[in-house]
């Protein structure tokens, strides 16, 4: 069914805009607002949204629409004229919001059909509704974040002399699906030793040797919604060199943590963890920005970034994770899930973050 308080959200984004209408696109976006998901491919799948109500929902034969939505269903086959039916139901002397994702071969013709009075691409509109989870949402990012919890307690046990990244990783699904998740969110990140210095490393056959750190950066999917978490473990034994990289990652994981509650710019959270790195010389070897935002996709709009002005909200759900990465030498990152709460910040992920030594 249409969920229309979300549907309200957007429109009043759309306002804001100075818009009426909005044709969406993005198969997860109309997944959020309906319930109903179809991967189109080359075929259009569309959500016309409209400040009257009248919304449309334009469905190719071949898809799937289990039970009501709560709204006109359009259909159509393959040779019929898709823009054109589109085109009608569109209000032609009022601009109309596009997403992102409009492919251009369907795009183009809507404009040759002047089929609005002007086309904006109105995406922020939808991504930024996405980005405050309501209660339900937060509930299922709960969830998915204690399986991972669990799950990190099982993964670090597959550590053992002479296995090789692959075969850890290779075991990781079965170990999700036990504990009740529908499957990965994203492909495992298993990395041993120098490998670690590359943070999307994909496992191979490395084996795990004494001293090596052993990162693992991991989510699942538990009801349609993501969890993202990097711990960063050793072997056997850590270095005192290798300890003390550890450590300020940790602290710069917290630090950022403890400066999130409503109303903050959203860089303050990256300022704060890449300031402790680069006090401590590795400030380069922080290379990619603090966080990212998730819900029913691993990476959705939205990041943690030194150039972000955006003010958190209660109910975003973003990723803190700094880095160091030592090309040739090592790697760590630890990673939570952080929800921005009305009180303060609720920290999703609970396995431990101090040093362990495992093996």
């Amino acid at each position: 069914m249409l969920q229309s308080s979300r549907v309200e959200r957007i429109l009043d984004k759309l306002k804001e805009a100075g818009l009426s209408q909005m044709l969406i696109v993005d198969p997860m976006s109309i997944y959020y607002l309906t319930g109903v998901y179809n991967q189109p491919f080359e075929r259009f799948y569309g959500l016309l949204l409209k400040a009257d109500g009248h919304h449309v929902f334009f469905l190719n034969r071949l898809f799937n629409v289990p039970g009501e939505v709560g709204i006109e269903e359009v259909w159509y086959d393959d040779t019929d004229p898709v823009t054109d039916i589109v085109a009608a139901y569109v209000d032609h002397a009022s601009p109309l919001g596009v997403d992102k994702e409009l492919k251009a071969r369907f795009l183009l013709p809507l404009m040759e059909k002047q089929a609005a009075s002007g086309f904006v691409n109105s995406s922020t509109a939808v991504d930024f509704t996405r980005g405050v989870k309501d209660a339900e949402e937060q509930a299922k990012m709960r969830l998915a974040s204690l399986i991972n919890d669990q799950a990190m307690a099982r993964f670090k046990d597959l550590i053992h002399e002479g296995v090789t990244e692959k075969q850890v990783a290779d075991q990781m699904l079965q170990i999700y699906l036990d504990l009740g998740a529908d499957g990965y969110s994203f492909p495992p990140i298993v990395s041993f030793g120098a490998n670690a210095a590359d943070p999307h490393h994909e496992p191979d056959d490395t084996p795990v040797r004494p001293g090596d750190c052993v990162l693992f950066d991991v989510g699942c999917i538990k009801d349609g919604y993501c969890s993202d978490m990097t711990r960063t473990f050793y072997y056997k034994e850590v270095s005192d060199h290798c300890r003390e990289i550890y450590e300020l990652v940790r602290a710069a994981n917290e630090a950022a943590e403890e400066k999130i509650r409503p109303g903050i710019p959203i860089h303050v959270m990256d300022d704060t963890a890449r300031g402790l790195i680069s006090e401590k010389g590795y400030g380069p070897c922080f290379n990619h920005r603090l966080g990212h935002f998730i819900g029913l996709s691993e990476h959705e709009f939205g990041d943690v970034s030194a150039v972000n002005e955006n003010l958190t909200e209660p109910g975003m759900i973003f990723s803190i994770e700094p880095g160091i990465y030592l090309p040739g030498d090592t790697g760590v990152r630890v990673e939570d899930l952080v929800l921005v709460t009305e009180e303060g910040v609720e920290r999703l992920n609970n396995f431990p973050k101090n040093l362990q030594i495992i093996g």
